[in-house]
């Protein structure tokens, strides 16, 4: 796969000019040695043009055009989430590499599809996941790789957040099934992903939805039974209805030679560390906890970090199309749990 020389700079483009986008801009500015915004779109031309007027760059109302006009090496494509697969098979097509955003697809085929487009076109395509790269976590996962639980016996996510009517009402795609999904989808997209991340590959799961407060068509509310192939079991649960404001996103881990509690708002804090071996970092280890207002984390800049690394062929993706897609299948065996009240294995297809 060609790789961009780092004699010049990666020129990124972006489509859809949201509430996300404003994350995916201010990561492409921790990097003005490595990355030039070029170009922006958002069928809100109003939209559209204001940010391009800020970062001082082209705005386009059609993808087809920005991709036929601009220069870009890569697009980063923060639409709603029903819109992904579509443009990124179109923008693999036109030969430019893809960062998309969180879940990648509402459908396992449209899944499957965006990799084998970008796999045909010899592009890369890159799946945000940077809560991956929140400090917290990244102890997590590095304790659990080094098998200091022993057997992990059971474990719990929470997410309990609050999005009120009007944040629905904003836009009309906004907890649809064709352009967005409901909770588990959207909001707690990140944590489904923890399951198979952090503790390893799932081989049941069985759900039950509910749409209780918000007037939508998908989910405001779920709750998740898991079994993992190693044996361990354990349980999600996330809500849309948490009051007065964002509570908690969190995740315990109880297994035969540890016990650990990432809990916060946002998985930011260390609230509870404890293994039956010491280890001399364990001493600092609250100094990974940070403060937030905002769910999304500080993730963004180190995924784009990763992203630099890979155009310029000096690192492997951290998460592509192919560990994408191992939280969409999460994603829609938990949907279809839900809607036939059974439980679903995996992998979805053999």
């Amino acid at each position: 796969m060609q790789v961009i020389d780092s004699g010049r700079k990666i020129r990124i483009a972006l489509v859809g000019c949201g509430r996300i986008a404003k994350n995916h801009l201010k990561a492409m500015r921790e990097f003005p040695d490595d990355l030039e915004l070029v170009a922006v779109c958002d069928t809100n031309a109003e939209v559209s043009q204001a940010v391009a007027k800020e970062y001082g760059v082209t705005a386009f109302d059609q993808l087809s055009q920005m991709l036929q006009e601009s220069d870009a090496d890569v697009v980063s494509v923060c639409t709603p989430s029903g819109s992904h697969a579509r443009q990124v098979v179109e923008i693999a097509q036109a030969g430019k590499h893809v960062i998309t955003e969180k879940p990648m697809a509402t459908r396992w085929q449209d899944g499957i599809d965006m990799v084998k487009a970008c796999d045909d076109a010899g592009v890369r395509l890159f799946v945000v996941k940077q809560n991956r790269r929140n400090a917290t976590l990244q102890l997590l996962k590095k304790a659990v790789d080094q098998g200091r639980f022993g057997k992990i016996h059971m474990v719990s996510l929470n997410v309990f957040w609050t999005r009120p009517q009007d944040y629905y009402d904003q836009s009309p795609w906004r907890g649809t099934w064709e352009h967005d999904g409901g909770a588990f989808m959207n909001q707690a997209s990140h944590y489904v992903d923890l399951l198979h991340w952090i503790v390893g590959p799932v081989d049941t799961i069985q759900a039950m939805t509910g749409t209780l407060a918000r007037d939508i068509e998908a989910e405001d509310s779920g709750v998740l039974n898991i079994r993992w192939r190693s044996g361990a079991l354990g349980s999600m649960s996330v809500t849309m209805l948490a009051y007065p404001k964002n509570f908690e996103g969190s995740i315990t881990i109880l297994g035969e030679k540890g016990t650990v509690r990432v809990g916060g708002m946002a998985v930011n804090e260390i609230q509870h560390w404890e293994f039956a071996e010491k280890r001399p970092e364990d001493e600092n280890i609250a100094d990974a906890s940070y403060e937030t207002t905002s769910v999304y984390g500080f993730g963004h800049p180190l995924y784009y970090a990763n992203v630099v690394e890979v155009l310029r062929g000096q690192a492997t993706p951290a998460t592509d199309g192919r560990d994408g897609l191992k939280s969409l299948e999460l994603l829609i065996a938990a949907y279809r749990s839900a809607r036939d009240n059974v439980p679903v294995s995996l992998p979805l297809e053999l």
